[in-house]
This record gives structure tokens, C-alpha cells and sequence, in this order.
């Protein structure tokens, strides 16, 4: 759960997060790179998260392909 104080959105956000199986995942990444892929994605119309997952996804079946 959150800490400190809350609000009621908070709380419920949090609640389903961890219903749904979703963590947060930090990376340090150069700048530039960021930047760039920032502005494809808006270029695209398309979210940073959905096309990091994407990607994820692709590259795990990928590597389970070479067994």
C-alpha cells in the first residue's frame, strides 16, 4: 500500500495494481535515447509502456524459440 496519507483513488489504484499483476521497473537509460523514443511514440500515437511490452514480449518468445 501507499505510504504516508493516501487518498481514496490512491489506495484503490494500488489495490488493483496488485490484483493485476502490475510492478513498477526502474531503468537507467542515456537521455538522447529517452528522448528519441519519446517522441516516436508520440509521433505513433502510441504509449511507452505498450510498446516497451511489446517488444518484452517479442523478445521473450524469441529466446524460447532457440530453446
Amino acid at each position: 500500500m501507499p505510504t504516508g496519507k493516501p487518498n481514496a483513488q490512491t489506495i484503490a489504484s494500488a489495490k488493483y495494481q496488485a490484483k493485476a499483476g502490475y510492478i513498477a521497473k526502474s531503468f537507467k537509460l542515456k537521455k538522447d535515447v529517452v528522448e528519441q523514443f519519446m517522441a516516436a511514440c508520440e509521433k505513433n500515437g502510441d504509449s511507452q509502456a505498450s510498446v516497451i511490452t511489446e517488444f518484452m514480449n517479442k523478445y521473450i518468445s524469441k529466446t524460447e524459440q532457440r530453446g
